[in-house]
């Protein structure tokens, strides 16, 4: 068996949130998709200044549906002195909204959300987004992205007495912008606290406010549209509503959209680009454009990379749909050799579906993709995948190649081996659950069950790009963090919070909530 191995602003009146101030300067054999796969990030989308703007904000995460398929939520409002409207579920987009829910949620401004858990379990309060009347009036926020800080901040509220609904990360933002204005802090320097990931949107009476972490870690770009101005994670979203595409939000930059228009501040200091890589390997939509270049595209070039660097003689190449699909075309153009979609997905998976794994083996992986047995049977086969992260569902694949009378099983991967967490946002496992921080390149190997294996390595993966390599995020891959990231930190950090907080009432012989009245 060969294994190729890889070597100031203020809210100076409650008029809006904002008036300027220069600031200063995959291994469980029975598990499912959704726990072998990296799992989606969120979506955010808003729109400041049409009439239908709920329902172009529905259009617009229906685009965004890839990013996150745990719940859907949109806020609306008409402008100063009207209430807030919102509705939100748990579930598809299609699934939350229907005719009734988007007549009801008028307003010539809108901001939606489109979640996949990455901090907060997933239940219907951690849905987005947010909504709160404060002393600054009413705000909504969506977001996407990870604090690294959330668990310190929320210490320091809570100890300041506010009271939490969630335990979304997203919910601590909103707690430290709705403060008032005391000792010369404002809502930048609120924004100024909190660290990690994070593309906003914050809708107040007035604005709409569009933020970007420093780093530039997710994405999030600029829109226009009969005269309203359209905020996406993602440029897909704008062609659903033949919106223009005007700019990507810059990292570190705080717009405002009003009645009179854009202005851009920038209250952070300045960080070395970090956009996340795995964007473009697997998250973002092929059809978006990001950092001025084609998602798609880049996926190609990976592909033709990965050929370079372990060609193999084969007879037809196999994507695993759908992100492994431009990255297997380009593989297979630069070899000359035949590209065939021996896998068929099933998109038509519902939330709700039961898996009587105990019934059918490897239930979870036909479910989801079925193999076209004659298109294989008797050829030597290269799969190309994005990336594996436990590896229990790549090798289920293999055995049903072989199967189908696979003569030979050949796997490359469209990115280096995942052998560190993430903490930005992607919900990739624990290390000790990440297979290349487990096994060797040759135990991997072993362990799929193919002859042989190519991982593309960082600089392939980058030069397909076109970037620098100093221009991302490749800690998943390399362990070189951006920001440093306490090890203990995971997405159900509020969840032990509120363990530990029962825990200390249950030693309370008495209620001491009195204690000190007589």
């Amino acid at each position: 068996m060969k294994c190729h191995q890889n070597t100031t602003l203020n809210a100076g009146s409650f008029g809006g949130l904002f008036s300027v101030i220069s600031p200063d300067k995959r291994d469980i054999d029975q598990a499912p998709n959704s726990v072998v796969f990296p799992q989606h990030e969120c979506g955010v989308f808003g729109i400041f200044g049409h009439p239908n703007a709920a329902v172009l904000t529905y259009y617009g995460l229906f685009a965004l549906q890839h990013r996150g398929q745990e719940s859907a939520g949109i806020v609306s409002s008409n402008g100063p002195g009207t209430t807030f409207l919102v509705h939100k579920d748990m579930g598809l987009v299609s699934q939350v909204f229907g005719q009734s829910e988007l007549e009801k949620l008028k307003g010539t401004r809108a901001i939606g959300h489109t979640r996949y858990s990455t901090t907060g379990t997933s239940t219907i309060k951690n849905a987005q987004p947010f909504v709160v009347d404060c002393v600054r009036g009413q705000m909504a926020i969506a977001h996407n992205g990870n604090l690294i800080n959330a668990d310190l901040l929320r210490d320091e509220l809570e100890r300041k007495g506010s009271i939490f609904q969630t335990t979304a990360d997203s919910e601590i933002i909103l707690h430290l912008l709705a403060r008032p204005s005391e000792n010369g802090s404002n809502v930048l320097a609120a924004l100024r606290r909190i660290e990690g990931a994070f593309s906003l949107l914050i809708m107040s009476e007035r604005e709409l406010i569009a933020v970007r972490d420093p780093f530039g870690w997710r994405p999030l770009a600029l829109g226009k549209l009969d005269g309203a101005y359209v905020v996406a994670s993602e440029t897909c979203a704008f062609d659903l509503i033949h919106a223009e595409f005007i700019r990507e939000i810059e990292p570190g930059e705080v717009l405002i959209i009003d009645e009179n228009g854009l202005r851009s501040e920038r209250p952070f200091p300045d960080e070395r680009p970090a956009f996340c890589m795995f964007e473009y390997v697997y998250f973002a939509r092929p059809d978006s454009i990001i950092g001025g270049v084609n998602v798609g595209k880049v996926r190609t070039e990976m592909g033709r990379e990965l050929a370079r660097r372990f060609p193999v003689d084969a007879d037809i190449v196999v994507p695993v749909p759908d992100s492994g699909n431009y990255a297997a075309l380009g593989f297979a153009e630069e070899l000359k050799i035949p590209f065939a979609h021996a896998f068929v997905r099933n998109h038509y998976i519902g939330r709700t579906f039961l898996q009587p794994s105990q019934l059918i083996r490897d239930f979870d992986v036909r479910v989801k993709l079925n193999l076209i047995k004659e298109m294989v049977a008797g050829k030597r086969v290269v799969v190309v995948d994005d990336s594996i992260v436990r590896g229990t569902t790549s090798r289920a694949r293999v055995v049903n190649l072989r199967e189908a009378g696979a003569k030979e099983v050949h796997m490359r991967v469209s990115c280096p081996p995942h052998r560190f967490a993430c903490h930005y946002g992607i919900d990739f496992p624990d290390p000790e659950k990440l297979i290349a921080n487990q096994m060797s390149i040759e135990e991997i190997c072993k362990y799929l069950g193919v002859d042989s294996l190519g991982y593309l390595d960082v600089e392939g993966m980058v030069r397909a790009t076109g970037k620098p390599l100093n221009s991302f995020c490749l800690a998943c891959f390399t362990g070189d963090y951006p920001l440093p990231v306490d090890p203990a930190l995971d997405k159900f950090i509020m969840e032990k919070r509120e363990q530990r907080a029962k825990a200390l009432a249950a030693e309370e012989v008495h209620p001491t909530l009195f204690a000190d009245l007589k």
